[in-house]
């Protein structure tokens, strides 16, 4: 039986986006376990019916405060989950699996339901498939939707130990007592292949990006309710959206945002600030502040290994014309990237780089010749290109193929030598320490370009460092303090301020330009987003800062310091930084098959490198 509440069966039939989302408000904040399969039918319904097919129209529209949306009765909603739930409990015979917690078998069993009763007759991966609605009148379902299928299926068998588990571009199941077990209910890539009822963990141990080197977003409940909002496709044709839909997804988004549903799941925040940069809701803080939430987010809970945060910004920032920042955040892109190995299945993800990289970087230096004078530009585009490389060094299919590198190549010759040579490039040699040199002799062998590459970071990610400050205090079991957090994480940047030590104005410390996306964290009750609400794990944002605060103030005459992992890119340092660039032996460097698969593979901290000298949530919510 339908769990909905008395006082929400009154709101039928449901006729405007309050509804649902008083409906969606009680269902989060009275229910213990909100109903997965109740919410993906109700959304469902109303996404369909505006987006397949449409011959709704609304009337009088002009004397309503918010569009109305298609009638949908309470009987077709009952009817449709009493319609799911016996597929479920009539396939399932629960004597057999006697258990308090899920078991792969059981997993597997309800996944084979939903699986061998899809129809075979269509593109898996197009528009509007990812609700129970889609599912119980067509039997179509996208690879998401099987999977949130199989949760709300077993959520109605009783098995509350069993949750979604999602990638950037994949979704599985987590079960068990302590939810550490995970299973595959659906397909990936374009072979198809079957491999549902298999753990993740050979995924996981390849370094593909589909599974997100094991930090991917696990759901609670009330997380699941947000995968059900971040999914909805608002799309009517290639080229409009149904507003009413938009505007449905954009009102339980930000219900979702104030209840803390979406503090760990930096894709509902990027949907979010998509909705808000082309339609923003009065009272609300800018787009540009969710992108940063979505950013600290993945950086906070997931130890940065999610690409689309930056992305997202990258876009943004790109589409408002600041133009440094977002070559930056396409950095901060190629950087999380650096940590996969290229696979068949990243499809999604070479979509998106390949855009970034032969259109959007190109117009950006038309667009604005001032990039050209900026030599933290160039480093910044060498960023993007090392983690790229480094991306293609473990894979078994090359990335990088001429048509990369044209567009590399004509970007990198509009710089002048003069402003190349400003760029102090270092190339990580983890041998060098093999063999006994000190960091205190690397140090002082990386002081100009001239110099053999040596230098080696201590730690080569902030929360390295932060982990390691804190295991040396005896006893300690709390996590850092966050303002020493944010000073470690500073270490090594030009943090302070000459104003102050000159003549005592201003803070003591500036923030550096690779930290100027940071977040505060929010440690008491404060307005999030132009709304007062309680202390949560929220991170907080001022609400004053304009889109033009994001360019700071630099000294463009300093030189910006780089350090190259990739050994296609440390091989094009001495080309790089000639007076006279030979592009023809800069394309023939960055496309050299023999460069791939030589490798051999060498953990240093959180990352691998290579250390042999031979050798939609998709791209955009709405695709």
């Amino acid at each position: 039986m339908v769990s909905l509440l008395e006082e929400d069966k009154g709101v039928f039939p449901i006729t405007n986006i309050s509804s649902v989302v008083q409906i969606f408000q009680n269902q989060l904040e009275t229910c213990a376990e909100p109903d997965l399969a109740l919410l993906s039918i109700l959304v469902g319904a109303v996404e369909n019916t505006l987006t397949c097919n449409r011959n709704f129209v609304t009337e009088e529209a002009a004397a309503y405060d918010e569009p109305k949306l298609p009638p949908v009765e309470l009987g077709m909603i009952e009817t449709m989950y009493s319609k799911f739930s016996s597929v479920i409990k009539n396939s399932v015979d629960l004597k057999v699996y006697n258990t308090k917690y899920a078991t792969r078998e059981l997993v597997k069993r309800v996944s084979d339901v939903i699986w061998n009763s899809l129809s075979r007759s269509y593109y898996k991966d197009r528009a509007h498939l990812q609700s129970l609605y889609c599912y119980l009148t067509c039997n179509k379902l996208d690879c998401f939707g099987v999977a949130f299928a199989v949760v709300a299926g077993c959520q109605i068998l009783g098995f509350n130990d069993v949750h979604l588990a999602l990638s950037e571009d994949h979704a599985w199941v987590v079960f068990g007592e302590n939810g550490d077990e995970t299973v595959e209910v659906t397909w990936h890539g374009k072979g198809n292949e079957d491999k549902r009822g298999q753990p993740v963990d050979s995924g996981v141990a390849s370094k593909s990006w589909v599974y997100v080197n094991g930090h991917a977003v696990v759901c609670d409940r009330a997380m699941e309710v947000a995968t059900i909002v971040s999914a909805i496709n608002p799309s009517f044709s290639a080229t409009s959206d149904a507003v009413e839909v938009a505007l449905l997804q954009q009102e339980l988004l930000w219900l979702l945002y104030d209840l803390g549903h979406l503090t760990k799941y930096p894709m509902g925040l990027g949907n979010l600030g998509e909705l808000e940069e082309a339609a923003p809701t009065p009272g609300r803080c800018p787009a540009i502040h969710l992108f940063q939430e979505a950013v600290q987010s993945a950086r906070k809970y997931y130890d940065n290994s999610h690409v689309y945060p930056y992305t997202y910004l990258g876009g943004y920032l790109y589409r408002h014309g600041l133009h440094v920042n977002a070559l930056a955040s396409w950095a901060d892109a190629a950087d999380a990237l650096r940590k996969y190995n290229f696979s068949r299945d990243d499809g999604e993800i070479y979509k998106e780089l390949l855009e970034i990289a032969n259109e959007l970087i190109p117009h950006t230096v038309r667009a604005d010749e001032h990039l050209l004078r900026q030599p933290r530009c160039f480093g910044y585009l060498l960023r993007f290109y090392d983690g790229i490389c480094q991306w293609e060094e473990g894979a078994n299919t090359p990335v990088l193929h001429i048509g990369w590198a044209r567009p590399l190549v004509n970007t990198i010759s509009k710089f002048d030598a003069s402003i190349r040579a400003q760029v102090v490039i270092d190339c990580y040699e983890e041998d060098k320490l093999s063999e006994g040199t000190s960091d205190e002799s690397l140090n002082n062998n990386n002081n100009n370009n001239n110099n053999e590459c040596k230098t080696k970071e201590r730690y080569s990610t902030t929360s390295d460092l932060i982990k390691s400050l804190e295991s040396k205090v005896p006893g300690n079991t709390e996590p850092m303090h966050p303002s020493i957090q944010a000073l470690a994480a500073a270490c090594g940047e030009k943090i302070l301020n000459r104003d102050y030590l000159l003549q005592g104005d201003g803070e003591p410390f500036v923030a550096p330009v690779d930290t100027m996306f940071d977040l505060p964290l929010m440690t008491s009750t404060s307005s999030v987003c132009g709304i007062s609400t309680p202390s949560t794990s929220h991170d907080s944002i001022d609400d004053g800062l304009s889109e033009m605060d994001l360019e700071l103030d630099i000294d463009e005459n300093e030189s910006p310091r780089i350090i190259l992992y990739s050994q296609k890119m440390k091989g094009l340092k001495d080309l790089l930084l000639a007076e006279k660039l030979n592009t023809h032996a800069v394309s023939l460097q960055l496309t050299a098959q023999s460069q791939v698969q030589v490798g051999k593979k060498h953990k240093s901290g959180n990352e691998d490198f290579v250390t042999s000298a031979g050798h939609r949530p998709k791209r955009t919510r709405r695709e």
